[in-house]
């Protein structure tokens, strides 16, 4: 693949199943600016396209940065109609990350605020370290998170929690988010990346077709009531256990060797 402007790409493993898309643009510590929200939005669908992708991992270039969200500087030029047109490619590049059929795990180092934020919310899992800065401050600035914060947020901590940190804008340190359930793990500062990728390569290492299925039942599942979320896992269940994945599962199994996943 290669690389866009703003965004490293890098295959890890031998195989090359985790991808690692490192946000580069450090001039701004990777403010999200219509040209980048494009960058994301097209690399995000060249991977869900990809079958050889596994698991994603999204990191930064920047040690003071994760990403600092949206770029008020270009905003603060926008006219009411530039404004509308930007939200929609914003939106997009959003949902791309959201949208990817692998787990994603967000390494955040330094500031993560606002569409910075909603970057690594969208992702499935979130690894911080230790002088990482996390907060959704867009009411201080008369907005709204829009890249799904507030509801990614508040399915992560709950009502009051996502409230809290929302209404007040205020920014949590790393052991404040890990204790609130914000970041999934805290690790020594500069380590994070590490271990997302750690964590990328043991998602690698299982069947891609049972992994796949397992996000789309948990993603479809969650805005469903009970009896529709088990449907929609029996219906997941059922194209895994009939693939060529399930068979060499078992067969791996039996036999006590490694897995070779035809991933089909």
């Amino acid at each position: 693949m290669d690389a866009p402007t703003m965004l490293q790409l890098t295959c890890h493993g031998d195989a090359g199943h985790v991808v690692e898309v490192a946000l580069d643009r450090p001039s701004a510590m990777n403010a999200i600016s219509t040209a980048f929200a494009e960058e994301i939005t097209a690399t995000t669908a060249r991977l869900a396209a990809d079958p050889s992708v596994r698991a994603v991992v999204i990191t930064s270039t920047h040690e003071r940065a994760f990403c600092v969200g949206a770029d008020l500087k270009e905003r603060n030029g926008f006219t009411d109609a530039q404004m509308m047109d930007h939200r929609l490619v914003s939106k997009l590049a959003y949902r791309g990350v959201l949208d990817l059929p692998v787990p994603a795990v967000a390494a955040v180092e330094g500031f993560a605020l606002g569409g910075g934020m909603e970057i690594a919310l969208s992702c499935d899992l979130i690894v911080a370290g230790e002088g990482a800065t996390v907060a959704l401050p867009e009411v201080g600035v008369g907005v709204i998170p829009g890249g799904g914060g507030t509801q990614l947020l508040t399915r992560r901590v709950g009502w009051s929690r996502a409230a809290s940190m929302i209404f007040t804008a205020r920014r949590l340190t790393a052991a404040e988010g890990g204790a609130l359930g914000v970041l999934d793990e805290v690790v020594p500062a500069g380590t994070a990346r590490d271990r997302a990728l750690e964590i990328a390569a043991q998602i690698a290492a299982n069947s891609p077709v049972a992994v796949r299925n397992a996000k789309k039942a948990m993603r479809l599942g969650m805005g469903a009531d009970l009896a529709a979320g088990l449907e929609i896992e029996d219906g997941c269940w059922r194209a895994t256990a009939f693939s060529g994945d399930r068979k060499e599962g078992v067969a791996a199994f039996a036999e006590k060797r490694t897995p070779e996943w035809p991933g089909h």
